[in-house]
């Protein structure tokens, strides 16, 4: 989640999910191919198993849906950098590295980088492919998918948000947040002060659901936090948790919300952007 987030009933997505969360103005372009980046830590490969090189770089619009340069760390002005940059400072080193020798060129594929995101920082081994892409400007909602049992059409876990972080043709992506739709996470509010423990919530519609919490923070290989396995199921149902985590204030965490045991691990997931509160 972001401004707002959300998710999707496998069986449902694939039919076509409507990316809500912060929705912009803008045309749509939508793709089906894509790749882990080859040069990060991931063998992801898309649903159509085909390999792509990265895209060149592209001009980022301003505006009003348009990136602008980084203000006091937020993306675009309001939304928080949850993966893989944590600051304007971050970004900043690894354009010069790219200007200089083309170093990690995949920051520049939404697509790529969604899904580095979904497998390398979430650890979502199972969710290896994009089923869709939609670019509107300097946002980009990728459609992050697993192989069911039956036939060759995609499941969609989820609708990764990513925006870009800065303005010009090298500006890279950042994962902003998701899209909810059957699988919610509402509390706390995104951008939120938080403090451990933390009570995290949301809605869900399924069946014998098994929902799992995690707090994430950027340059930790593990979870700073986690809770497991809180019973949910029916139709838009309330889901609540109580999550302790330890990490130092002032930085932006990802809390991670994700349910599955039917068809894969991890069949559906949301998340959302806060920030430790000072002492």
């Amino acid at each position: 989640m972001k401004p707002l987030a959300r998710h999707v009933l496998p069986v449902l997505v694939v039919l076509g999910l409507a990316a809500a969360g912060c929705g912009d103005a803008g045309a749509q372009r939508a793709t089906t191919t894509a790749t882990a980046p080859t040069d990060a830590p991931t063998n992801a490969t898309v649903s159509t198993g085909t390999a792509v090189s990265p895209p060149a770089p592209t001009v980022s619009p301003t505006g009003s849906t348009g990136a602008s340069r980084p203000r006091d760390g937020l993306v675009a002005g309001r939304y928080q950098p949850l993966w893989p940059f944590s600051n304007p400072d971050e970004v900043a080193a690894w354009r010069r590295a790219y200007r200089k020798d083309g170093r990690q060129a995949w920051h520049l594929d939404a697509r790529r980088t969604a899904l580095a995101f979904t497998r390398d920082y979430l650890g979502f081994a199972e969710i290896d492919r994009v089923a869709r892409t939609v670019e509107q400007g300097a946002h980009a909602r990728v459609h992050v998918a697993y192989r069911g049992e039956e036939g060759p059409r995609p499941l969609v876990a989820a609708v990764v948000h990513l925006v870009r972080y800065g303005s010009g043709r090298d500006a890279p992506w950042e994962v902003v947040g998701t899209d909810d739709t059957s699988l919610s996470l509402t509390r706390p509010a995104y951008g939120a002060a938080v403090r451990s423990p933390l009570t995290v919530g949301g809605r869900i519609s399924g069946v014998d659901e098994s929902i799992r919490v995690q707090v994430r923070r950027p340059g930790s290989p593990a979870p700073v936090g986690e809770t497991c396995c809180v019973s949910a199921g029916g139709n838009n149902s309330p889901w609540s948790a109580r999550v302790s985590f330890a990490a130092p204030p002032g930085r932006t965490l990802t809390i991670v919300a994700s349910t599955g045991g039917h068809l894969a691990a991890v069949e559906r997931f949301a998340v959302t952007g806060v920030t430790l509160a000072m002492p």
